[in-house]
């Protein structure tokens, strides 16, 4: 089994605007997935403009809360 991508593009009734070349007397399995609208692909979404900016990273980000002795898994 050959796996292939193909990007097949349609018109404005919905069929195939290039039909590809497939390989001849085979069996084709197709699914299809519906790509999103090229102008939503890539927007930058932000918070609600109410809390945009006002965050502050208050010490150190990275190390545990308590210390390991205090933990029951170790």
């Amino acid at each position: 089994m050959q796996a292939r991508k193909m990007i097949l593009k349609t018109d404005k009734n919905g069929y195939l605007i290039d039909q590809p070349q497939l390989p001849p007397n085979t069996s084709i399995e197709a699914i299809f997935l519906v790509l999103e609208n090229k102008k939503q692909i890539g927007v930058k979404k932000y918070p609600s403009k109410k809390i945009f900016g006002k965050g502050r990273i208050i010490g150190d980000i990275i190390a545990p809360v308590v210390p390991p002795e205090d933990w029951k898994s170790l």
